[in-house]
């Protein structure tokens, strides 16, 4: 499912922000970036995530941004100001300067100029600002998916309503279907008649296997069955995404079927209306735990 979720919290001069966002998929795969300094918790956040998030493309980034000027502490002069002067007297013989060139930006991202905290330098208050921050913005990001999952679930509802009433509107071509084939049924058994030979046997075999090959009542029934546990499983089932699809493919099953034996125009119109709805419910159910 789609999601997203964020949250901030202050630890000391820190800002901590962790933001959640996520696209469908089949499995859960995660992308993790969390700062170096948090990398001894990594294995925690890792598993409060997959405890909580079950499905989804889910890429998770942890931020961590010093609110005062500590952060200048953090640069090691030494290796600066060896970069600068190395760049400085090259650039000098192409005829400029490092002034000039601007160089500083480029020399705080040269291995060794900026030193990063190690896990020991963290205090627990900021470890237990980090927890936090996880939990709410995985609460957020369940609320968000809980919204999602309350549309998804009336435009799920919906389509199958529709292919419920398209079943009812099945019955409405019965008699005129019915009449179809007997009139078919007759017409062959008086062009039989007029043959003197044929096998009495075989012809009543024929004509058992004609009747139950057009005969929809199975199809129509199981559907019908299908379509209301379906309804069930949506309305008593947590993370039902798996079971719902295999409730559709049997669905699918029973609608084929069905067109498969109509022999009749209307009908057929019926079963090409069903099988758009149900396509419409497949789309969404890759949207459902």
């Amino acid at each position: 499912m789609t999601g997203y979720g964020k949250a901030e919290q202050l630890a000391g001069q820190k800002k901590i922000t962790v933001e959640l966002r996520s696209l469908n998929s089949k499995t859960l795969d995660l992308n993790l970036k969390i700062p170096t300094e948090y990398r001894e918790k990594e294995s925690a956040v890792r598993n409060e995530l997959f405890r909580v998030v079950q499905r989804g493309k889910l890429e998770v980034q942890i931020l961590s941004v010093s609110q005062d000027a500590a952060l200048l502490s953090a640069i090691n002069d030494a290796a600066f100001l060896a970069y600068y002067r190395r760049l400085d007297g090259l650039l000098k013989q192409a005829g400029s300067s490092a002034a000039e060139a601007g160089v500083a930006q480029a020399i705080l991202r040269m291995p060794d100029v900026l030193t990063e905290p190690s896990a020991s330098d963290v205090p627990e208050e900021e470890w237990a600002a980090l927890s936090g921050c996880l939990q709410q913005a995985l609460d957020a990001f369940g609320r968000f998916r809980a919204q999602e999952g309350i549309v998804l679930e009336c435009d799920i509802l919906m389509h199958v309503t529709a292919i419920s009433a398209l079943l009812e509107e099945v019955k409405t071509h019965e008699p005129q279907r019915l009449e179809t084939l007997r009139q078919r049924m007759v017409n062959s058994l008086e062009t039989l008649l007029q043959t003197a030979n044929y096998d009495k046997n075989r012809f009543e075999q024929e004509l058992i296997y004609y009747i139950e090959k057009f005969d929809i009542t199975e199809e129509k029934t199981r559907l019908k069955q299908h379509c209301d546990y379906f309804c069930q499983t949506v309305a008593t089932e947590e993370a039902s995404g798996r079971k719902l699809g295999f409730i559709a493919q049997e669905m699918g099953r029973e609608i084929n079927t069905l067109g498969s034996k109509a022999n009749h125009a209307g009908i057929q119109k019926i079963v090409v209306q069903m099988k758009d709805e149900l396509e419409k419910i497949k789309e969404q159910l890759l949207n459902v735990l």
